[in-house]
């Protein structure tokens, strides 16, 4: 099976491990199993103990109950026997295109988005008709475009929220419109999660898989909870058909997630308020140490984030997004993204959720390539 290479994840395995500044990476500053029991205030003893007793069988095949109800705690009306455990957001994302999608399906996905929305249905033969979202309407989907592309005997729908790499957020109102359109045409509509409760202030954000029937939601533990090295996502919906297909495919490619990963993620869940606290105050201030520097950075520009770690940013220089961004990694230490990743020419993707001093240096570090440049 052809499938196109995955542009982002290209460039962050090929560029990440030898960066001065990593500014590209997307979840928020990741914690350390001591950071977590001092986070959590639970008793590392006890739980180690408890643990390095366990069998290491394959545990729950269904997924471990503890962690399960973790995870309805952060919808309104998800059942423990609405979640499917998986190997990451990313897993669950191609989890659910395997186990619906079907040659000839017709599948409507925005871009810029995370490439796997529009790659993956287009290798299993679906028929991928692309929504652009548009600097001027924010990053936001063009409803009435949708609604015309929905048209076409549409299957799924796929959409992300936050965006990334935008950070453009799309409010209740608009994702029960979207929900509106899918149900006129009697079609699923995927929505990746993964930087879900990562918005200023302590609002509620309300889940495609809460506002509609045949909504399906993708998380994981990776950008919200700061755990990427648990490996561990979900995929949450009340349709009945979807969980019962993604089970059945479940069986041949993934059995169940490590019982390790489960119990530790369980642990974080259970006291998901103290983390989410935590991360919102790092993304708040570090979006404010970004804006600030955009605002006072006369060659980029961009739609400032409302959700999410990531920032699309917009560049003066006469220079290719891949070509500006090596040179600069290699000049500099200072490590993004090429926008052309997503569709984005003349564009980087920033992940603003790192350490603050990482973010400082590696801000002042792309202000004296620009410099550079300009002198050039």
């Amino acid at each position: 099976m052809y499938i196109k290479p995955f542009e982002v994840e290209e460039w962050m395995n090929a560029w990440e491990t030898g960066a001065k500044y990593n500014i590209a990476e997307t979840c928020v500053d990741s914690v350390s199993l001591d950071q977590l029991f001092e986070l959590t205030g639970e008793n590392k003893e006890k739980f180690l103990n408890a643990l390095s007793a366990k069998r290491l069988t394959y545990g729950d095949i269904a997924g471990q109950p503890a962690f399960k109800e973790g995870v309805c705690a952060l919808y309104r009306t998800i059942r423990p026997e609405q979640v499917v455990p998986t190997h990451g957001a990313s897993g669950a994302n191609h989890h659910v295109f395997l186990s619906l999608l079907s040659p000839g399906d017709s599948v409507v996905s925005v871009m810029p988005t995370y490439q796997q929305l529009y790659s993956i249905p287009e290798s299993l033969g679906a028929e991928v008709s692309i929504l652009r979202l548009r600097r001027e309407d924010g990053y936001l989907p063009d409803l009435g475009e949708l609604r015309r592309l929905a048209g076409r005997g549409v299957k799924m729908i796929c959409v992300n929220n936050p965006n990334n790499p935008t950070g453009a957020l799309m409010d209740a109102r608009m994702l029960e419109e979207i929900a509106d359109i899918a149900r006129s045409a009697g079609a699923w509509v995927l929505c990746d999660e993964a930087y879900r409760h990562l918005t200023p202030g302590e609002e509620w954000s309300e889940s495609m898989a809460d506002i509609y029937e045949k909504g399906i939601s993708v998380s994981g533990m990776s950008k919200v909870f700061s755990l990427a090295g648990l490996r561990l996502g979900w995929i949450a919906s009340r349709d009945e058909s979807v969980i019962k297909s993604c089970h059945s495919h479940r069986d041949y490619n993934l059995i169940s997630c490590g019982m390790l990963d489960e119990s530790v993620a369980a642990l974080a869940l259970k006291h998901g308020e103290k983390l989410l606290e935590r991360n919102r105050s790092i993304v708040s201030e570090n979006l404010e140490i970004l804006d600030e520097w955009v605002s006072g950075e006369p060659l980029v520009d961009y739609v400032k984030p409302r959700g999410g770690t990531t920032a699309l940013i917009r560049y003066g220089a006469d220079m290719p997004s891949y070509e500006f961004c090596e040179a600069m990694y290699k000049e500099t230490g200072a490590f993004v993204t090429p926008g052309d990743c997503f569709g984005e020419p003349r564009c980087f993707r920033i992940g603003y959720a790192c350490g603050k001093e990482t973010l400082k240096n590696g801000l002042r570090a792309v202000s004296g390539f620009l410099r550079a440049l300009r002198a050039m």
